[in-house]
């Protein structure tokens, strides 16, 4: 188990996850769906916002409110400033429509949690690792279970 785990599951974390978003996002510039993220100002930059600047969630004068998706490292801008007024600096889900690179906003929900909680059975799949050999839970499992590792976010 040592020499396995952590770059797979990360792997299998971030790639589910990107996969998941981009199904809501396909080629067309239209699509209905749901995104999640942090609420920051306009005046943050992609690297500003990926190393969690302060002065992305300050309230500054003359921007607007955006969300920033940390995993595909983009924002997208909400059309309805009112219903994010309030959540700067919150992990939100937003729903509505997204045209362009613009949420038509039809709610914002705090974003309750990502992936398994503490003690939750992990689905079963299966990977190759970094060294070739195929892995699942049973070939990761240890003498006292396994620990699955998960990080917020990389950039690969």
């Amino acid at each position: 188990m040592k020499r396995h785990g952590i770059a797979l599951i990360t792997l299998l974390f971030v790639s589910g996850l990107t996969s998941v978003r981009a199904s809501a996002r396909q080629n067309n510039m239209t699509n209905s769906g749901s995104w999640s993220g942090i609420i920051m100002n306009s005046g943050c930059t992609l690297d500003e916002a990926f190393a969690e600047a302060a002065k992305c969630t300050e309230k500054v004068p003359g921007t607007k409110l955006v969300l920033y998706d940390d995993t595909t490292r983009q924002f997208f801008d909400l059309d309805t400033q009112a219903e994010a007024a309030g959540r700067l600096g919150d992990a939100v889900t937003v729903h509505g429509v997204l045209r362009d690179n613009a949420i038509q906003v039809s709610a914002i929900e705090p974003l309750t949690s990502i992936g398994l909680r503490v003690a939750e059975k992990a689905p079963s799949f299966s990977a190759v690792d970094q060294f070739g050999n195929e892995q699942n839970l049973e070939t990761l499992k240890g003498p006292h279970g396994t620990i699955l590792l998960f990080f917020r976010s990389a950039d690969w």
